[in-house]
């Protein structure tokens, strides 16, 4: 059985193999590739077993080889006399310029740096990256559609929102889904209380206004109370719970009505962050379609379920639980009702193609040209499909963990091991506001609550900020801050301009920490200019912008016309001085560690480095330029060298904004 050390030691294991494999990844590839065919001449080495690290400091080289060492031991001899005699064969190698050896056996190769930055630059805006599988299904947000999305929600939408968009960077065709649970408990409860305790009819929910989602919030706290209160009403809430699967009116109009309200509402407050979707598979549409049963038949036939007739669990079907003694979970309650684990199990296997089934779809809403697609249980006329990925990632918090290995315990008794080794949980802890946040939104709280330095977000309990609300209150403050700086404006463009700050503030700040780390946001924190946040990220990006437009506005060039002088540039690197020689190597190496960092997010799923990369990147370009005059620089050579060094360092900078989902405005 493996220790956890032993779990640990294997990932960093695969993620080293990952680093070592893309770190500049063709240029690695590339030169592993050359490496191997001076090499094997002489040794029995392939290009797998060429393991080209960066070195700690540039005086070394740019990367480091240590083959000399494993191939010593094979054939018993002293490793530097084989890295002396490789340095010899890899001479003249092109797109190094020299080849050194160090201590007992390293070989540092120093690139060509003038080729490297050609080569770089010619290639700007195009992926390294090579896809490896058919098609990546990314499930996050899966809000419940019974209120208005709050804080917490925010964290898993951006979190599989740059997934998705660093996936497509890799090449990778990706589906982007939300899980809409429009016939659970929590819609129930919504249910109940309108029919119930406000005695509104359909028609006249129809004809409320705008903030329904607020209504609903409010409604939902005040049934959770009510129904604590009442143990008599939990029969009625059964009664409605399984006609809404059932598809009967009244109740399922009612679920119906208030789940696609809200979804519109959930999707337009994501749509501020800049996130979309491809498709909304529903609940509802996996009972009517009866995938439910499918699955149910498949798991009763290997016996992974099984039902109990007597005990707690008396006329129930549950799941014996692998590693778990005497534990199982019910898959279907004694009342025939479903699970919400059982339904995600159907819903795992059509998301894999394993139903032979698909749902019928219908258009939901629009994003630009981009469609937004539901589910339907009945036939729609449209010819689209979706579902049947080879990979599968489930965005969803730490607390479904447990849940989660059910779902792929399901897919392992079914015999879809491969399958079941390609659903992964992504994972994330919770998020919670500071107390000064809490103060500024005038959030209601109890003495208890008031007291302590952040509060987590519930709910049930109605203890949170809806997301509108918070994006609403950092819009207000970018606006004050645009509006100081840039009083010229007009108001649409300062509006715009703030939608833009706010939006970066947020995913940053959901970005920036572990995903296992619990986010406390602080509004202070988030819209600083200066610090580690989005809005700085933009400020840079900004300013770089600037710095082009200056020179247009000075040359009389179009952007084409100037970017064609640059792309024509041919400085010699050796008329720089050492200085700043060393300062453009910095920055163009640094820069060009985009494909690295977007691949060892994937491997890990931690999006915080790419986050980090992101923001040293930005303080390398500043320092490059306070440090280097470009417009004022009377050397015209020396000036376009440097415009066409920044150009280069701000097309990298908007890509990784881009993974990030952060947008640039005009002016900040």
């Amino acid at each position: 059985m493996n220790t956890l050390f032993q779990v640990k030691l294997q990932l960093v294991s695969q993620i080293n193999f990952v680093i070592i494999k893309i770190t500049m990844y063709k240029t690695k590839k590339i030169l592993r590739d050359k490496i191997a065919d001076r090499l094997k001449a002489e040794w029995p080495v392939t290009t797998d077993e060429i393991d080209l690290v960066s070195t700690p400091d540039e005086k070394l080289g740019d990367l480091a080889l240590s083959l000399a060492f494993p191939l010593a031991r094979k054939l018993k001899t002293n490793p530097r006399v084989i890295a002396t005699r490789a340095a010899e064969l890899l001479a003249g190698l092109e797109g190094v310029e020299k080849i050194e050896v160090a201590g007992g056996g390293y070989i540092n190769i120093f690139l060509d740096r003038q080729n490297f930055f050609d080569q770089k630059f010619r290639n700007l805006n195009k992926s390294g990256l090579e896809p490896e599988e058919k098609k990546i299904i990314v499930e996050h947000t899966n809000i419940n559609p019974n209120k208005a999305a709050h804080i917490g929600h925010l964290r898993n939408a951006c979190l599989g929102d740059t997934l998705a968009r660093c996936l497509v960077y890799k090449g990778e065709q990706v589906e982007v889904q939300n899980y809409i649970d429009d016939t659970g408990v929590q819609v129930v409860d919504v249910v109940f209380g309108l029919i119930e305790l406000e005695k509104k009819t359909l028609t006249e929910l129809g004809k409320m206004a705008d903030k329904f989602d607020y209504y609903c919030w409010d409604l939902y706290t005040r049934v959770s109370r009510y129904l604590a209160d009442h143990e008599s009403a939990g029969s009625r809430k059964a009664e409605i719970l399984k006609k809404i699967e059932h598809g009967e009116s009244p109740e399922a109009d009612y679920a119906r009505l208030v789940s696609r309200r809200i979804l519109q509402a959930h999707l337009a407050t994501m749509n501020r962050l800049n996130i979309t979707y491809d498709v909304l598979p529903c609940e509802s549409s996996i009972l009517k379609l009866k995938f439910w049963d499918k699955a149910f038949t498949r798991l009763k036939e290997t016996g992974a379920i099984y039902y109990l007739s007597e005990g707690e669990s008396a006329g129930c079907w549950v799941m014996k639980l692998e590693g778990e003694e005497e534990k199982e979970k019910i898959i279907v309650r004694s009342d025939g009702t479903v699970t919400y684990v059982g339904k995600d199990i159907a819903y795992q296997l059509w998301k894999f193609g394993l139903l032979g089934q698909d749902f019928y779809y219908e258009p939901f809403a629009t994003d630009g040209s981009r469609t937004i697609w539901i589910s339907s249980g009945e036939p729609t006329g449209y010819d689209v499909h979706f579902g049947g990925g080879s990979q599968v990632y489930n965005v969803i918090d730490v607390r479904q963990s447990y849940l989660q290995k059910v779902v792929v315990q399901g897919l392992k008794s079914l015999g879809y091991d491969q399958e079941a080794a390609k659903s992964i949980h992504f994972s994330y802890e919770m998020v919670a506001l500071s107390a000064t946040s809490l103060a500024d939104i005038k959030v209601d709280l109890s003495d208890k609550d008031k007291k302590r330095s952040f509060l987590e977000v519930s709910g049930r309990k109605g203890i949170g900020v809806k997301a509108d609300d918070l994006i609403d209150r950092l819009e207000e403050k970018a606006l004050a801050e645009v509006a100081k700086r840039n009083p010229e404006l007009d108001e649409s463009a300062k509006k715009q301009i703030s939608r833009q700050i706010a939006g970066a503030a947020v995913r940053y700040f959901m970005l920036k920490y572990a995903r296992n780390s619990l986010v406390v946001f602080d509004f202070d924190e988030a819209l600083n200019f200066e610090g580690e946040t989005g809005p700085y990220l933009q400020y840079t990006a900004v300013r770089l912008r600037s710095i082009f437009r200056k020179f247009e506005e000075k040359t009389g060039l179009s952007s084409q016309e100037l970017l064609a002088r640059i792309a024509r540039s041919n400085f010699n690197l050796s008329k720089l001085g050492s200085e700043e020689s060393r300062d453009f190597w910095e920055l163009v190496i640094y820069a060009s560690y985009v494909d690295e960092e977007v691949l060892r997010a994937i491997a890990t799923l931690e999006f915080a480095g790419l986050a980090k990369f992101t923001f040293n990147l930005c303080q390398k370009i500043n320092g490059y330029y306070h440090h280097y005059t470009v417009l004022a620089e009377k050397n015209e050579e020396l000036k376009t060298f440097r415009l066409k060094t920044i150009y280069f360092a701000h097309e990298i900078l908007n890509q990784a904004l881009g993974l990030l989902g952060i947008q640039v405005p005009g002016k900040m």
